[in-house]
């Protein structure tokens, strides 16, 4: 299968504190605790899809620094074309994620100027994608357009929603045949919420990701809401990346032809086995491993 993946890639520090909130020391020793790779949503999702085994084309911009030198190594040592990655921004993108022994961690996301950056997409590699990964960026707002003029499948997770009417994410609301989100801005009780999104948009499947809890589905085929509990297959290290690894997940099984049910059991799958090593783009697993843990 091949999967068009296009969004924000970056570098990523994780850091290892003692406990939230962080009480203030002029230096700290985390031996082992200070990690730097490349990240972003749509390097998580591209590696964690290569992982299962889908073709993918990523695409994305930097700039023309030294983190961008290093992300076209990491994309060539993942097998993956660095050719869609755009040098045209001031500087590339970054993040430091702070993370705790209990799994919390507070993420500071510095996109540079990718937000006011647009960018063309190159048509024939739209046309020849069997699904269209379009992460919540301004710069795929006329990807969003291109692949569904095409008729292609576009699937997009809006993260933290409070409010389905949201300014900035309606457009992909709208655009989505698979539509994730997280409970991050819903709380406890969302079904409600979740019902109220389903009679404002189009979407097929929607996904609400519940972190400890696992996640919630809406199929529209069966009209019907349901409720997967979380795996759990391994010590929780770092929770980072835990909804890309979902989202990345049932996307490649679904478009492999698995009934949602299914392929979200397996997402929630996946989704466990990754958070057992810290870093967005760490810890994931082969299809032959999430068959084994599902047995």
């Amino acid at each position: 299968m091949n999967v068009l993946i296009s969004g924000l890639v970056n570098t990523e520090t994780t850091v290892r504190v003692r406990q939230f909130p962080v009480e203030y020391y002029p230096i700290d020793y985390p031996f082992f605790g200070v990690k730097t790779a490349v990240s972003g949503v749509a390097w998580n999702i591209a590696l964690a899809m290569k992982n299962l085994g889908d073709d993918v084309s990523l695409l994305s911009m930097t700039g023309q620094d030294f983190p961008a030198a290093y992300i076209r190594d990491e994309l060539r040592n993942a097998g993956i074309d660095a050719s869609h990655l755009l040098p045209c921004l001031r500087e590339t993108p970054a993040s430091v994620v702070l993370y705790d022994d209990t799994g919390k961690r507070q993420i500071y996301c510095d996109l540079k100027d990718i937000q006011e950056t647009t960018r063309v997409f190159p048509e024939e590699t739209v046309r020849s994608a069997d699904l269209v990964v379009a992460c919540n960026i301004n710069f795929n707002r006329p990807l969003l357009r291109m692949a569904k003029e095409m008729g292609k499948t576009i699937a997009t997770d809006v993260h933290v929603l409070r409010d389905i009417w949201d300014e900035y994410n309606r457009e992909f609301i709208e655009n989505a045949d698979i539509l994730f989100l997280s409970d991050e801005g819903i709380g406890e009780e969302y079904h409600d919420f979740l019902w109220e999104l389903v009679h404002t948009c189009n979407a097929g499947i929607i996904v609400l990701g519940r972190g400890s809890r696992g996640a919630a589905m809406y199929d529209r085929a069966k009209n019907r809401i349901y409720e997967v509990p979380a795996a759990h297959v391994g010590d929780v290290v770092n929770t980072v990346g835990a909804g890309d690894a979902l989202f990345s997940s049932f996307v490649h099984y679904t478009a492999r032809g698995y009934q949602p049910l299914d392929a979200l059991r397996r997402a929630v799958v996946f989704a466990a086995a990754k958070i057992r090593e810290s870093g967005a783009s760490r810890g994931f697993i082969t299809e032959a491993v999430v068959e084994a843990y599902m047995q």
